[in-house]
């Protein structure tokens, strides 16, 4: 049976009402990865009419997290950042990410962006899911075309974050 947009969402819904903190985010970790090998799942949300590098599937109108599918057709670095005051969670479902985590060495000001040191290293693939607790530091880098499923804490669109950079090695 497949596993539809309906039940990925009412299973992270029940997980995180029953525990918002790590234990329930560790519970959604493990259906996204459920929902990023479910090949009706991905042919539903990211077959060839999806080419959007973000798009909303699904918000929930109490705990508002969402579920968005993002479809990257080339090359891209991202810089060091969080997600300002919620957690995310990336899953893999096509292609290969190298995510970095970093560590705050200095805390950014209005001014000027923070500073970090790079922490690890290591490859999301299809069936991967990783969990970005808030204020957890992270980049990714693709080579080539990937795409993803990512749950936001909160729909970020329009939320300032702060910026940072690498610190000189």
């Amino acid at each position: 049976m497949s596993y539809t947009l309906e039940q990925f969402s009412a299973d992270c819904r029940t997980a995180l009402k029953n525990d918002s903190g790590a234990n329930g985010l560790e519970a959604v970790r493990k259906y996204v990865a459920k929902a990023c090998v479910d090949s009706d799942f991905i042919a539903a949300h990211f077959g060839p009419d999806n080419n959007d590098p973000r798009k909303l599937l699904f918000e929930d109108p109490e705990l508002k997290f969402c579920i968005f599918a993002h479809v990257h057709e080339g090359a891209k670095t991202s810089p060091p950042h969080d997600h300002g005051p919620a957690w995310a969670i990336y899953g893999q479902t096509a292609g290969s990410t190298k995510m970095t985590d970093w560590r705050c060495v200095s805390p950014p000001s209005s001014e000027t962006p923070g500073t970090v040191e790079k922490v690890k290293t290591y490859e999301l693939t299809p069936g991967m899911a990783y969990v970005y607790h808030a204020g957890d530091l992270h980049s990714p880098h693709r080579e080539g075309p990937t795409k993803l499923i990512r749950i936001e804490g909160m729909n970020m669109d329009g939320v300032k974050r702060d910026a940072f950079m690498i610190a000189a090695e």
